[in-house]
């Protein structure tokens, strides 16, 4: 194996305390009907190689010259979690633990989209209104006051952000408490939510609408002693999504390909207060 190779492995592997969690989701390894198999790849290697391509972008191809893994077993592998929704159980499992160890802000939960590219097309891609009519998925991710995922979706990129709000609410792995007179819940917005219709929605999902305009939020910041800005949480989780390559550019035509990924980037790099990486393990995957 070559120098590069090695790096590459050791940049590439999930970490001990990830893995621990990880592998108990797995799906079972199908019988054969003859009872005969080639010497399967360990779970550990394909992991390692998808979260390569998770972080990276590179093409399934490409991991045939890593020495992580190769193409077919990687991909095979990835298929076969996708299916079980092996990570959006890892996510569930996370926002539970979240929750037990020091709650979900509920209180305040931001909502906001992002418009990516789709050089490959597929389903749930439409013409970017911001990139010249390029082909692009656009995914909306509600956050809790934190800014720990707590919900996502994914449509077109022509879609209007505010028809996806519905969905965004209705994908969160773990429900929502009712909100109730004495703990109601505040949902940060854009100007763009800022008319009838869209206070209507946030009335019907039982959610207060602190809508502002432009420059409003930051002269109310210097006149409320101890006010704080809130939706900017939602912006960052956005930006820090965007690290992982295989999220910024969509390669997948499937969407439930695209969406196993943004849930394998939400758990790497949200999940890390719940789940941290002990002293001495090192790993490149959250950029």
């Amino acid at each position: 194996m070559s120098d590069d190779q090695e790096k590459v492995r050791r940049d590439g592997r999930i970490p001990d305390e990830w893995w621990e969690r990880l592998q108990p989701l797995l799906p079972p390894r199908k019988p054969h009907p003859l009872g005969c198999h080639r010497p399967r790849v360990d779970d550990r290697k394909a992991m390692d190689a998808i979260c390569f391509v998770l972080r990276t972008g590179c093409q399934w191809h490409a991991l045939n010259e890593t020495g992580l893994c190769s193409r077919s077993a990687a991909q095979r592998r990835c298929q076969e979690g996708t299916t079980a929704d092996v990570v959006l159980e890892l996510w569930q499992r996370g926002l539970v633990a979240y929750e037990a160890l020091q709650g979900i802000a509920w209180a305040w939960l931001a909502r906001d989209g992002a418009m990516t590219q789709a050089p490959l097309g597929g389903k749930k891609v439409g013409q970017t209104p911001t990139d010249r009519g390029k082909s692009g998925p656009k995914r909306s991710v509600l956050t809790d006051g934190g800014g720990v995922p707590s919900g996502l979706a994914v449509e077109g990129a022509n879609r209007n952000a505010f028809k996806m709000a519905r969905e965004t609410m209705r994908n969160s792995p773990i429900a929502r408490p009712a909100p109730t007179p004495a703990q109601p819940q505040g949902m940060c917005l854009d100007k763009g939510y800022d008319d009838d219709e869209g206070r209507d929605l946030l009335v019907a999902l039982g959610c207060t609408a602190p809508i502002r305009t432009r420059g409003e939020a930051v002269q109310a910041i210097k006149q409320e002693a101890g006010g704080k800005a809130r939706r900017w949480v939602v912006e960052r989780t956005q930006s820090w999504m965007n690290r992982f390559c295989r999220v910024l550019i969509r390669w997948d035509k499937k969407v439930r390909n695209y969406l196993a990924f943004l849930h394998a980037g939400v758990c790497l790099h949200h999940l890390q207060a719940v789940w941290p990486i002990g002293i001495g393990s090192k790993s490149n995957i959250c950029l």
